[in-house]
């Protein structure tokens, strides 16, 4: 999970995670929660709890997880323009093309921080055992700095759809990178995310 805090003061609250009362009383001493933000069609186990703690912020489907959460209240849908809310201080790009999911990536262009969800990530050594640990590293899930995981490699099945999304995000000046799985990355981000998606230009 992330907290954005926009210059209004208000709160955008990303791949919200499981929710408790102390973590709702240090959230509300930064700003009003405004914004729910499930990245992808995988990160929404929680966001029903939110929603409900906080039944006025808006909540942005991202593409598959409207129809998939039935049960749930979406105010708007992610596509690839803007987001007149935020507009000037997040941007954010769709990654199209996965048959696993498709996912929301975020700039915060402030702090100069990319945020992603599945599409990359770094777990250390050891955090998986017996065979677990094997497939892990086998899917790149366990290398020396942040990877694509082999399996959304190979799920990336149109690569045209692909191509433009990761074009701006590998143009946006990234010094941070914030994954959901994998230690934060606090300089250099820009050249880190273009070795991670260095196959993807290798393999067109």
């Amino acid at each position: 999970m992330a907290v954005i805090r926009l210059t209004s003061g208000d709160l955008v609250l990303w791949s919200p995670t499981a929710l408790t009362e102390d973590l709702c009383a240090e959230i509300e001493t930064l700003g009003a929660v405004r914004y729910l933000i499930p990245p992808n069609s995988l990160h929404h186990t929680f966001l029903g709890d939110w929603q409900r703690a906080y039944p006025d912020a808006t909540v942005f489907a991202p593409p598959g997880l409207r129809e998939k959460r039935g049960d749930l209240r979406f105010d708007a849908d992610f596509s690839d323009g803007p987001i007149a809310a935020w507009a000037g201080e997040i941007d954010h790009a769709i990654m199209w093309g996965n048959r696993i999911t498709t996912e929301v990536v975020l700039f915060h262009r402030q702090s100069g921080t990319a945020i992603f969800t599945d599409l990359i990530q770094q777990f250390p050594r050891g955090w998986f055992s017996s065979w677990r640990a094997l497939v892990a590293r086998l899917d790149l899930m366990t290398s020396a700095e942040p990877e694509v995981p082999r399996k959304f490699r190979l799920a990336f099945t149109d690569r045209r759809a692909a191509r433009e999304p990761l074009r701006r995000i590998l143009a946006w000046p990234t010094e941070k990178v914030i994954m959901a799985h994998g230690p934060p990355i606090i300089d250099e981000g820009q050249a880190c995310l273009r070795r991670a998606f260095r196959w993807f230009a290798d393999e067109r």
